[in-house]
């Protein structure tokens, strides 16, 4: 993945994390969007292994 794409995932993680869901959408949107084939499937794992970036929830652990 494109390091400016990253950027822009970790920033809407971040803008999403504050409650500011429009400004987030408003930069990750252009850059999923103008990601070729190779980089959407990228994209799409980094966003599932990353959705508590989004919600800002910890997973805990059950004994």
């Amino acid at each position: 993945m494109r390091p400016s794409t990253l950027r822009a995932l970790n920033r809407a993680a971040e803008l999403t994390r504050q409650n500011r869901f429009t400004e987030a959408v408003l930069i990750a949107e252009p850059v999923i969007l103008a990601a070729d084939s190779y980089e959407s499937d990228e994209i799409r794992r980094w966003l599932a292994d990353h959705v508590t970036d989004f919600t800002g929830e910890t997973e805990e652990e059950t004994p």
